[in-house]
């Protein structure tokens, strides 16, 4: 059983920041600080603006969806975390991620079922593959929905986390792990401030 969430983030800057929370301007100058040619984990920030409109869509599909199956978002936008330590995240990293990342674990316990959505993979690629249907790497069992906390733990319970019963055909720089969104902050400030 999985008993808590990773958050993945560059050393030297602060954990359970989101982008979403900034202006246009201020996000982009982030962005531009966190991307690292090369570093499979920060390559994503390489065109600021467009990261940045996608991730903002996304969020409010996230954010409906979430509420419809019956979540409590306290915040507009989430915290972005994974849920295990799936085998990507243990073989896909590169030495320019590895050496510029950091990796806190918080427990599952800390939150509330109605706090936290899941999606499989990483939120950008699950809903960017719904869009691209005939594309080879698209699962209409995963791709473009959002699960509870229910469901994921259903989920990994019969299938195990991503790699290990259950393959799929996403390369490697899809980010093959379940992502966690965290719609309350209070536990993560709880949980640094201890």
């Amino acid at each position: 059983m999985i008993n808590h969430l990773i958050h993945v983030f560059k050393k030297g800057t602060t954990p359970f920041q989101s982008l979403s929370a900034l202006s246009d301007d201020d996000a982009t100058k982030i962005m531009q600080n966190l991307y690292i040619e090369g570093a499979i984990f920060w390559e994503r920030f390489k065109n600021p603006a467009q990261y940045l409109t996608i991730r903002r869509q996304i969020e409010t599909r996230l954010r409906e969806e979430f509420i419809a199956k019956g979540g409590k978002p306290r915040e507009s936008y989430p915290i972005y975390m994974i849920y295990g330590r799936s085998k990507w995240l243990i073989e896909a990293p590169d030495a320019k991620t590895l050496s510029t990342t950091i990796e806190i674990q918080v427990p599952l316990s800390l939150f509330h079922k109605q706090d936290l959505s899941f999606t499989y993979p990483d939120s950008m690629v699950s809903f960017l593959l719904l869009n691209q249907k005939d594309s080879p790497y698209y699962l209409p069992d995963f791709h473009g929905k959002v699960f509870t906390l229910d469901e994921i733990q259903d989920l990994v319970q019969s299938k195990g986390l991503p790699g290990e019963k259950w393959g799929t055909n996403l390369p490697k720089y899809f980010a093959n792990y379940i992502e966690a969104q965290v719609w309350n902050q209070e536990p993560l400030i709880k949980f640094l401030n201890k």
